[in-house]
């Protein structure tokens, strides 16, 4: 008889755990109601128990809007722990809150230390309500993370039966289940209704036991901050950052990275303050690419990375480089 892979299901909070006053509810439940322990949420799917041996972990039960640096040292700490402690477990799940997801799942991305499968789910639908996605969400993660396909392609999320890549996801619908993309690139694949994990691509960018960041140690995070561009933008905001002595900045630019005249002279000022300035976009898609402007300025372009994921990138280089040219070439290989 073959043996059912393991996976260690770690639970973080968020809607997939989300508790609301009635079955019509999908706004309210964040404010006034509970949560589910990750125990609670796995007795909902007993199938799951067909395709996996489970262990599970409550590590935090939050919002996501309250999960920041400290929780995720804590959940790349534990994941990293168990792949080298607990030779037997094959893939592990997080499920984690919607808001911050993506930019979870980027930094487990860029500080998981085994090839094995990783995979983030959650919901845009609590369990407590009318057509909840909680409950397949779960098991497609777990179904995904058991399969030895999904191993060596970093850090994966699955919601709505669509594989994405964490460093690409994204969340582009504040209500709709479907709202997890990859705006320039697509899924990887699908967990699909036939039951089936599928996969049509895998990442190009390094990632995983390839990163050379390291969490082990660390408490704390470099301080990155991210202003955006609006029309007729001063200084302001960036001259908080700033007086604040931030360690990084990411500039959320116009198109392939452009600002009004004040917000170029207030990110120049702070490269001269020994900021580490990486200019973005706040477009949907595309990248920004280098120019001898922004060269000449100081400044590192994020390529495709939108303001979030640059932010995490920034807050890891900065762990171990504050030299423009070695940033600019994380940004090109992450």
């Amino acid at each position: 008889m073959v043996s059912k892979p393991t996976v260690v299901v770690l639970g973080t909070g968020g809607s997939i755990s989300g508790l609301g006053p009635d079955r019509l509810d999908y706004v309210l439940y964040p404010e006034v109601g509970g949560r589910l322990k990750i125990e609670e949420s796995l007795q909902r799917i007993p199938e799951v128990a067909d395709i996996a041996s489970i262990r599970s972990e409550n590590l935090v039960s939050v919002g996501s809007g309250s999960v920041g640096p400290n929780i995720w040292l804590e959940l790349a700490n534990r994941i990293n722990s168990i792949f080298q402690l607990e030779n037997d477990v094959d893939g592990i799940v997080v499920t984690h809150g919607t808001a911050t997801l993506e930019e979870t799942a980027y930094f487990l991305n860029l500080t998981v230390k085994s090839s094995k499968p990783v995979v983030i789910t959650g919901a845009m639908r609590p369990p407590s309500s009318m057509g909840t996605d909680a409950d397949l969400n779960l098991y497609n993660a777990v179904q995904l993370a058991s399969d030895s396909s999904a191993g060596g392609r970093g850090v994966l999320t699955v919601l709505n039966q669509a594989i994405h890549s964490g460093r690409d996801v994204t969340k582009s619908d504040a209500l709709r289940p479907e709202t997890f993309i990859s705006p320039d690139w697509g899924p990887l694949g699908y967990v699909d209704s036939d039951h089936r994990v599928v996969f049509y691509r895998s990442p190009e960018r390094k990632h995983t036991a390839a990163s050379p960041f390291e969490t082990a140690n660390r408490n704390t995070l470099p301080r990155v901050d991210v202003v955006y561009a609006y029309a007729g933008a001063d200084g302001l905001l960036i001259d908080a950052v700033r007086n604040n002595q931030s360690d990084g900045l990411v500039l959320a630019g116009f198109g392939a990275g452009t600002f009004t005249p004040a917000l170029e002279s207030a990110a120049k000022s702070a490269v001269e303050q020994g900021i580490s300035v990486v200019i973005s976009t706040r477009s949907y898609k595309g990248r920004v690419v280098p120019t001898p402007r922004k060269h000449e300025y100081g400044f590192i372009v994020s390529d495709d990375l939108m303001p979030p994921k640059a932010r995490v990138l920034l807050t890891l280089a900065l762990t171990i480089t504050s030299d423009r040219d070695s940033i600019q070439k994380l940004f090109n290989e992450y």
